[in-house]
């Protein structure tokens, strides 16, 4: 068995979750409906390595754009990986994204093998966890009451439109409307000044994107969204929120709350950094496709 019998394709669309359950063996803990929005993304995006017709490796390149496109679940199966089929799947994702500016959320460790293939270090993404009880959550959401609003998903494109380096509307109507999701807005004198998704995953939730004009309003967005858990009596949510390192109001505002690190990624670009309003981005949407 070699490896020229080793083949790269395009996934399916029933393919993408074995992308989704080989992160979450890795502990990466992906969302539990994720799959069709990462579809919506990009629907060539998504490879998939096959050796002998057996799937040994994955990866996803989304190209949003001739301009951006972001790199994630690089994944080879443990019993083929120092072969050389991760980096003949790596190869293939690059190539699909030529000419673009590509980011990606790597592990920290591995930033000199992705500087090999022109990525240079932004900043660090830090995962923060925390659990918060059904008491605690009541008290929260009725302090807040009255500011937090549905989400018209017209007025939440405008808003949202500055954080991501292109448009992806269609990516985030997905998002925010995937079952075991909630999507909330603050709305203060008739305008938008917060907006967050939370997600059932494989493990408690995450919330993400998380913008807010300042960390109150970053607070109350928090509390509002995992109010919509709704957990038994006895019981906790466990929630995690990936924070850009820069901005660290929002790195302060996970730890007053109890939060703990669990996990950080290395954002990286291949040309120069986008700029986008870090200092209101609390929670960043996916580290598998930015």
């Amino acid at each position: 068995m070699g490896k020229d019998e080793f083949v790269i394709r395009a996934m399916r669309y029933d393919e993408i979750d074995i992308a989704i359950a080989w992160a979450a063996q890795e502990g990466w803990n992906p969302g539990k409906c994720d799959a069709k929005s990462y579809a919506i993304a990009d629907p060539q995006g998504f490879l998939i390595g096959l050796l002998n017709d057996e799937p040994i490796a994955v990866i996803s390149a989304i190209k949003y754009d001739n301009s951006f496109g972001f790199i994630g679940f690089y994944i080879v199966k443990p019993e083929y990986r120092g072969q050389g089929f991760g980096y003949r799947i790596w190869q293939a994702a690059m190539a699909y994204l030529s000419g673009c500016n590509i980011g990606l959320d790597g592990v920290v460790e591995q930033q000199d093998n992705y500087r090999k293939s022109g990525f240079e270090l932004a900043y660090r993404n830090i995962r923060y966890q925390g659990a918060f009880t059904a008491e605690l959550l009541a008290d929260k959401a009725e302090a807040f009451d009255g500011i937090v609003c549905d989400v018209a998903d017209h007025d939440i494109q405008a808003y949202e439109k500055p954080f991501f380096p292109v448009c992806r509307d269609s990516f985030n109507h997905q998002w925010r409307v995937q079952p075991n999701a909630d999507a909330l807005s603050i709305v203060n004198q008739g305008t938008i000044t917060g907006y967050g998704v939370i997600r059932a995953c494989e493990e408690g939730y995450k919330i993400g994107p998380l913008y807010a004009d300042n960390t109150d309003t970053a607070k109350a967005l928090i509390y509002a969204l995992l109010g919509k858990v709704n957990p038994g009596t006895n019981e906790s949510v466990i929630a995690f929120l990936d924070t850009p390192e820069p901005n660290q109001d929002a790195v302060q505002l996970a730890e007053s709350l109890g939060m703990t690190k669990v996990f950080e990624t290395a954002r990286m670009y291949t040309a120069d950094e986008p700029k986008l309003p870090i200092s209101q981005t609390y929670g960043v949407t996916s580290f598998e496709i930015g």
